[in-house]
């Protein structure tokens, strides 16, 4: 048996794949650590010689592990309490600056792929996004090709249509970043209003662990105005802003006492914040604390 701790064993040299991977299928971190743990112990209990292909292996592992949290993941999800979100995470710089890598892991890309069904999501990844053929995911799915080929255009089709416009301007994008933080620490109504697109929406997910706004906001006037009354709450005073690259695009982490207590993803659209995307659930925001860990190729072959 090959030692976890092995730099050579095929688990450690494939692990920010495996967790690309199950992050993107379940838009949780959390959960997306709980698959790489249980296809650890797959791997571990395998005879490693009778693998002839181990990428193979832990990638099929990891993807059909994740399928069955989906599943699961789905009832769960009807019953929560306001707006769901995607855990965040914070990424490398280097990934803002490419732009098709960033839209595969920016926020509003998981937002769309929840709308897939599970079996949609995992052959639209494995197919879009880690450039696996048809063959290839129909063995790690145990699906007829033909039928992943309908599955992968259906998906993609899907997701096209959903798949919001923004701006991949990154001056543009720093630049209303600093004007944002500015006019929200400083109170500034109006300010905020200049920034926000006429039909902005805005998101807020608190799980029902914080307070949080419990349906979409729509509207430059109501979300400027939430948005301000939120922040002037006396127990937020100390609360403070800083810009940090989440799910591959520019947003803002915010800290109150020395502990991260939300993030901010936004679209850019012509220049505007058209969708503002607030998680400050206290147990979805582990993955701020992880850096780097979508600083990975976007393919690979099986």
């Amino acid at each position: 048996m090959v030692d976890a701790r092995d730099e050579q064993d095929p688990y450690i040299e494939h692990r920010r794949l495996l967790f690309a991977t199950a992050y993107r299928m379940l838009g949780s971190v959390t959960d997306a650590e709980d698959v790489l743990q249980d296809t650890w112990l797959s791997w571990s209990t395998t005879d490693h010689d009778a693998i002839r292909h181990p990428k193979a292996y832990l990638v099929r592992t990891v993807t059909n592990i994740s399928l069955n949290r989906l599943t699961s993941a789905r009832a769960t999800r009807e019953t929560y309490v306001g707006p769901w979100l995607p855990e965040p995470l914070l990424t490398s710089p280097d990934i803002a600056a490419d732009a098709e890598l960033a839209d595969s892991v920016s926020t509003a890309m998981l937002v769309v792929l929840e709308t897939l069904s599970p079996v949609e999501r995992a052959v639209f990844l494995l197919r879009e996004v880690f450039g696996y053929s048809h063959a290839e995911i129909a063995e790690t799915l145990e699906r007829p090709e033909p039928t992943v080929r309908q599955i992968a255009h259906r998906a993609r089709e899907h997701v096209q249509a959903r798949r919001p416009r923004f701006d991949a301007d990154q001056a543009r994008r720093r630049q209303v970043t600093a004007q944002f933080m500015k006019a929200c620490a400083g109170g500034d109504l109006n300010a905020v209003m200049e920034l926000l697109a006429p039909e902005v929406t805005a998101w807020s997910d608190g799980g029902g662990k914080v307070t949080a706004a419990r349906r979409p906001l729509h509207g430059t006037d109501h979300v400027a105005r939430w948005l301000v009354g939120f922040l002037a709450k006396p127990e937020l005073a100390a609360l403070t802003m800083e810009p940090a690259v989440i799910n591959g695009e520019l947003g803002v982490l915010a800290t109150l006492g020395g502990h991260t207590v939300g993030a901010l993803s936004f679209d850019l659209v012509d220049g505007r914040i058209q969708n503002l995307r607030f998680q400050v659930n206290p147990e979805k925001l582990s993955g701020l604390t992880l850096d780097n860990s979508l600083a990975l190729p976007r393919s690979g072959q099986f």
